[in-house]
Formats: C-alpha cells, sequence, structure tokens
C-alpha cells in the first residue's frame, strides 16, 4: 500500500562545550588560556529525492538524531562541527514544521529544508580573559539543539489524473496509455491505491495518476476516495473518466454529477483545473449510440471541459485522440502553484523567515515572601551555558546580570540582599555585593 502520511521526530545536535585550558611550556612564563571552543551541533534537513515514491521507508524509523558538536580542546583548539543529517523524501512531499510554524512544499529534486537547528556551541575560557580576570577557570557549555516533532503528507506529482466512480475503466485506460501495470477487475475498489504511469510522445513525457474511485461523501471520508483526493491537487489536468453503460444500471449523468460534487467538496481548487472528459467502454455499445452520448455531452457541458472523446481501452479505439488531447491540455512549461490548485499555506522550501531579535527582554515577578522569580529567554540559555557549580562562572554570571539591567528590577521589585531569587528554575539566595551562591 501507498504510504503517504509519516510523523517523524528530529533532534539537532548539541553544541559541543569550551575547554578550561592554560598554556604551559618551558620557557614561556605568562602561558595564558588558551581553551579552544566547541563545535556547533549537527542539522537536520529535509532533502528532495526523486528515486523515492512513498514515505514508506518511515515504518521502522521514526526518530532521527543528527551528531552533537566536538569538545573544545588546549592550545585554542576548537571542536568539530558535523554535517548535517539529511532526511530524503519523496517529491510532492508537504512538510508541517511545529517547531518554525512554517509549511515546506518540497516538489524539485534537490530541495532542502532546515526542519532542525543545531545548537551553537559553548566558547572556552580564552574569551573571558579581562584586565581584571586574566586566568578565567570557566567555559561555556554547548546549547541543545532544536528538536519536536514533523508531519509529513505526500501528494503526488502527475500531470493529469484520472479520476472518476470505481470501475469505470481509469486502470485500464492508464495500462493502454502508458507501461503501468495496474489491477483490473470486474468489480468496484480494485485500484487501493494511485497509481502513476508515463505518458510517452517521443519528444514528450507526462505522468498520468489513476486516482482510486470516488464515491458519494468520498470528500467526508466515505469509501477509499477521501484518502487520495489530495493526491490529485497537484495536477494540471483532470481526466474525468465516466462509463458510458454502467453495468449496474445507474444513469451517467447521476455518476458524473457525483464525481464532480466530490471534487468540489474537497475545496483545494480541484473545480477550476481543465478537464478532458473521456466516455470509457465503448465496445460495449454501439457506434452509433457513443457518437449520440458524446454529442449530447459536449452540448451538456459547453465550456465546462476541452474536449469529449470516446475511447476503448479493449480495442484501442479514440486512445490516440485522448492522447492528443492529454498532451495539449497540460502546458510544457510548469505553471505556477496558485494556478495548480495548491493549498495557499504551502510554501518554497528554500523559504527564509525572518524574525525580530528577542533582545535581553525578562521579567521579574514576586512568588512569595521574601521571593522573586525571574524569566526570560536570554537568561535561560545564559544559565545553561555555565556550571553553576563553578564559583568563577558564578561571578561571572552576576556581573551578567547586572549588565542586563536583572539586578536593577529586582530592586525596583522590592528585592532585598538575601531574598531568594528564582532563575531558570534554579534558586539562588543572591547578594549583590556577594558573589552568587
Amino acid at each position: 500500500m501507498l504510504q503517504d502520511r509519516a510523523k517523524i521526530f528530529v533532534q539537532a545536535g548539541a553544541g559541543g562545550d569550551g575547554a578550561v585550558s592554560f598554556r604551559r611550556e618551558a620557557h614561556v612564563p605568562r602561558g595564558g588560556p588558551d581553551g579552544g571552543d566547541g563545535g556547533r551541533g549537527g542539522d537536520v534537513v529535509l532533502v528532495c529525492d526523486p528515486s523515492l515514491r512513498d514515505l514508506g521507508h518511515f515504518r521502522g524509523r521514526a526518530h532521527f538524531r543528527a551528531a552533537r558538536g566536538g569538545h573544545g580542546e588546549g592550545s585554542n583548539r576548537h571542536g568539530a562541527s558535523p554535517g548535517p543529517l539529511e532526511v530524503p523524501l519523496p517529491p510532492g512531499t508537504l512538510v508541517e514544521d511545529p517547531v518554525h510554524e512554517v509549511t515546506y512544499d518540497l516538489r524539485a529534486a534537490g530541495q532542502r529544508a532546515l526542519v532542525a537547528r543545531g545548537g551553537s556551541g559553548g566558547r572556552g575560557n580564552r574569551h573571558f580573559t579581562t584586565p581584571t580576570r586574566q586566568a578565567p577557570r570557566f567555559a561555556e557549555r554547548g546549547l541543545a539543539g532544536e528538536e519536536g516533532w514533523i508531519e509529513l503528507r505526500l501528494k503526488l506529482l502527475a500531470d493529469a489524473g484520472l479520476v472518476g466512480l470505481p470501475n469505470a475503466g481509469k486502470s485500464s485506460l492508464l495500462a493502454r496509455l502508458t507501461r503501468a501495470q495496474p489491477r483490473v477487475a470486474d468489480y468496484p475498489f480494485t485500484t487501493l491505491e494511485p497509481v502513476l504511469g508515463v505518458l510517452d510522445a517521443g519528444e514528450r513525457q507526462l505522468v498520468l495518476a489513476d486516482i482510486p474511485g470516488l464515491i458519494e461523501g468520498a470528500h467526508e471520508g466515505a469509501g477509499l476516495g477521501h484518502d487520495f483526493l489530495a493526491h490529485v491537487e497537484r495536477t494540471r489536468l483532470l481526466v474525468h473518466v465516466l462509463d458510458l453503460a454502467p453495468v449496474d444500471g445507474s444513469d451517467p449523468v447521476s455518476n458524473h454529477a457525483t464525481v464532480e460534487a466530490e471534487l468540489a467538496g474537497h475545496r483545494a481548487g480541484l473545480e477550476r483545473l481543465p478537464r478532458v472528459l473521456c466516455l470509457s467502454k465503448a465496445d460495449l455499445v454501439p457506434d452509433e449510440d457513443a457518437r449520440a452520448a458524446a454529442a449530447a455531452w459536449r452540448e451538456r457541458l459547453g465550456e465546462a471541459v476541452l474536449e469529449v472523446l470516446v475511447t476503448s481501452a479493449a480495442t484501442g479505439s479514440g486512445l490516440d485522440e485522448l492522447t492528443s488531447a492529454i498532451l495539449g491540455a497540460v502546458p510544457v512549461d510548469p505553471a505556477p502553484a496558485a494556478e495548480l490548485g495548491a493549498h495557499d499555506v504551502d510554501t518554497p522550501a528554500w523559504h527564509r523567515v525572518y524574525r525580530p531579535g528577542r533582545g535581553e527582554s525578562f521579567a521579574v515577578e514576586a512568588t512569595g515572601e521574601r521571593a522573586f522569580r525571574v524569566t526570560g529567554a536570554d537568561l535561560e540559555q545564559l544559565l545553561a551555558r555555565h556550571d553553576l557549580a563553578n564559583p568563577d562562572a558564578l561571578r561571572y554570571l552576576e556581573e551578567r546580570l547586572r549588565g542586563m539591567g536583572v539586578i536593577r528590577a529586582l530592586e525596583a521589585a522590592g528585592f532585598e540582599p538575601g531574598d531568594d531569587v528564582e532563575i531558570a528554575g534554579t534558586v539562588f539566595d543572591l547578594d549583590p555585593g556577594a558573589p552568587l551562591r
């Protein structure tokens, strides 16, 4: 079965830690700090791979974790930054990325989408040297990489889609027009998944898709059509295959209206796509009846269809005309996404998102008697980078808090030396006149 949906967990690599090191060599009396920086963690990148046809390769693997950055070393040696972890996807995959609140649309081979960015590496102790702190005995830790669940949805990329009721003859037509080998039988729902075939016209090739039969209520979940209606959204032409003389005695006019109603009910612009009406199984009715039916349908539909053709997969009658109609209706150059019925939320994979900087924003609130809490993304990141058990690191943190205005904001909120201050889940007995502890 075609696997057209998957959910995967992606985790970028954490950054490597900076090193605490001092240069110690003979005849070098003043060897200063020389701790190298940690490497950046690996990113997770989705790549459009035309060799794949569905999302079945995710059945046995749902977690993808990139490598972490290497730790810094002495002698100013930096940790290694690993390359990105590439996750291949078939063309036509929509990626719902809640981490960055964006939808990627991978259509062309080689398109890439960065879905999890690796954590930055920590700086070595050489970066913290000042005139009053000439031998820093602390370094930064690397930050964790981004992570989250990603939803994948495949929408087949086909130039033309064959639609119609079950047993209308779509699979037989696809088999005769292309080299595809779909299952063909005289009972409903022979086709249980979309089948692709290549229509080879010598100087040009088109991809045709046989979409499983649509029944009344398909867009609401009835039958098989609900699962596969999305696969015709990317087509540039619909070939509505209509049985001239249904064996169940149903009315072709009513059958045509049922399929058209389901296409419109899907609300993806399918009703606006150009279409060709293909009257199939002409070998089962007299020639004059087939010609009369075609004339009646041309009068009934008018400009709503490009052409009305009578075909027979059994005898090959009308297949050349159908091939010419498909080639003539599908432009050589791909149409813009808006003309293909694509969702407005679709976003090219190479887009960039720019967000305003957070700045050093934080908030101070009283949580009880002589107790305060300070929140802010920058503060949490600052504490995550340092070892709170290291006295030198604590002194540096207090310098940063003072420089960011946190101490001033606490005092404005009623803070007094000795009060408890919670930052990023850690409670400090903060005394601005003494080191953090």
